[in-house]
């Protein structure tokens, strides 16, 4: 090896700077021209694209590797914050001079074998990692300001479109939705992640790059809060209210996130029973468990000791039909119903607006006691960890009063479409069970009721509401009087109005009511 045989090292910290201002090509030009004024030989060129803000740069540690190992006299590097912008580099460096390994700077005239030479570039190379440090914080306060103001300042998570520097992503009109489905068929806890992975892979849900996406990715997706409407950082623990517009509603990216914690996964089962966990023993409380013996279903209580007879399915089915007879909607009640929809249609429009205004109070108070908090913190009210955890509480409340806000015109046709299913369910509902297959008559069974409880040689069924209000309702009998039959519908009426008027997430059976 020559006697003058020198590594040269260049780097850029993004492929940007690879093509504009001081880029490698440029670099190496430097370092060549300098080599050929002093006749030093380079054997071997380092090229780095990485940031130097952070120890652990691969090629330049290969480099500092080989140098050790006297594979060259030295090293020739373009400018000193090109090889230094971290002190623990710019440390492993001066280990090397101290043990007689050469350092030319091409674009520095600095004698690193002089006292006053090394102080300089020790000065320099201190000065090189405090520019990367204000640089580092400048990026992170803007990155601060951008998430306060609602926008999330990286590349747009599945199933948005990145809008432009300064806007809202919006969302993908094709992989908008397949995200919605994501969150809804995991919510069911019917499929495992992979399974998942898979049926949305065949339904072109896919990655950003079109490929498959991986069981991280998927984790990762339903347990981004951005679908939510909320934006935040990882190494930061406040949230923020979007600008954008949510596609997945905070009640169901709960239940996702229970069925992700093991708290809401379905077991299989191998044997089908149509009141399968439906039916419980009186006297202990425990479920029946459903048999199949000589071509029947009976329902018997495995509980050592307990004196509950067992119940043939048909039985208990035969008790169901007959509830099911006593909520049918007559003729008369279905019109009046129908009228009542209608009218409550045509005056809809000042409700909505008081609404609105009632909701916009509630925004402007929850934003006031944001700012209270943040004036509390910073007198030492709280600590740290106190105030984030309040606010966090705060800004999901305001992002839910905002989503009603926005919905509010929507909100009254939602209600009346559930009513409307609703009444369209009880039309027929004892022909819709005998002509059913098992699993239509299993899912009417808990739309319907909560459960069935066997007593002895009774069975009582309890009713979800609104049913045991229709169940309960007074019978007025055919050609009865008008008065009276008014009465009846519009008592019912208001009590049907009320109920669905109110927030359903606690209620199962309607999110059934809905599919």
């Amino acid at each position: 090896m020559p006697s003058k045989s020198y590594f040269s090292y260049v780097r850029v910290s993004t492929q940007k700077q690879g093509q504009r201002g001081t880029s490698l090509i440029e670099q190496t030009d430097a370092i060549e021209r300098f080599a050929r004024r002093w006749n030093l030989h380079i054997v071997k060129r380092y090229e780095e694209r990485e940031t130097a803000a952070k120890t652990g740069r691969p090629v330049f540690l290969e480099m500092l590797k080989a140098l050790k190992l006297g594979e060259a006299r030295g090293l020739i590097v373009h400018k000193i914050d090109r090889s230094a912008r971290n002190l623990k580099d710019w440390a492993e460096l001066g280990s090397l001079i101290d043990l007689g390994v050469e350092v030319h700077f091409a674009n520095e005239s600095l004698d690193l074998s002089s006292r006053g030479g090394r102080l300089s570039a020790d000065i320099q190379a201190v000065v090189a990692a405090d520019y990367v440090r204000n640089l580092r914080e400048e990026a992170k306060k803007g990155l601060y300001g951008r998430i306060k103001q609602g926008l999330y300042p990286f590349p747009a998570p599945v199933g948005y479109l990145d809008m432009g520097q300064g806007k809202p992503k919006r969302i993908d009109p094709i992989l908008g939705p397949l995200v919605k489905q994501a969150f809804e068929v995991y919510a069911r806890g019917e499929l495992g992640l992979d399974s998942l992975v898979e049926e949305m892979y065949q339904a072109g849900f896919t990655g950003k790059n079109g490929s498959r996406m991986s069981r991280n990715g998927m984790v990762k997706c339903l347990r981004n809060p951005f679908y939510i409407g909320l934006v935040s950082l990882r190494s930061l623990r406040e949230v923020f209210v979007g600008q954008h517009e949510p596609i997945i509603s905070k009640e169901l990216f709960d239940q996702v996130q229970e069925v992700l914690a093991g708290k809401r996964v379905k077991k299989s089962t191998k044997h089908y029973f149509v009141y399968r966990r439906h039916v419980r023993c009186g006297s202990c409380g425990k479920s029946l468990i459903g048999e199949r013996q000589k071509g029947h279903v009976y329902y018997r209580c495995h509980t050592r000791g307990c004196v509950q007879s067992p119940f043939r399915e048909e039985a208990v089915s035969k008790e169901f039909l007959q509830v099911l007879r006593e909520i049918e909607f007559s003729n008369e009640e279905t019109e009046y119903l129908r009228s009542e929809i209608i009218r409550h249609k045509d005056s809809e429009p000042k409700r909505i607006d008081c609404l609105k205004r009632e909701l916009s109070m509630r925004s402007e108070q929850i934003a006031k006691r944001m700012e209270n908090l943040a004036d509390a913190y910073m007198d030492g009210v709280f600590d740290k960890e106190t105030y984030l955890d309040k606010k966090n509480k705060l800004t999901l409340e305001l992002s839910e009063s905002q989503r009603k806000l926005n919905d509010a015109d929507n909100e009254s046709g939602v209600m009346t479409e559930k009513l409307e299913e609703f009444l369209e369910l009880l039309k027929q509902p004892y022909l819709s069970y005998k002509n059913g297959n098992d699993r239509e008559k299993r899912e009417l069974a808990r739309i319907v009721s909560s459960n069935f409880v066997a007593d002895g040689n009774n069975l009582l069924i309890k009713l979800n509401i609104p049913f045991d209000l229709v169940h309960s309702r007074p019978r007025v009998p055919f050609g009865g009087p008008t008065l009276a039959t008014y009465r009846t519908f519009q008592k019912l009426y208001k009590q049907l109005f009320d109920f669905f008027r109110n927030p359903m997430a606690d209620l199962p059976w309607l999110k059934n009511l809905e599919n």
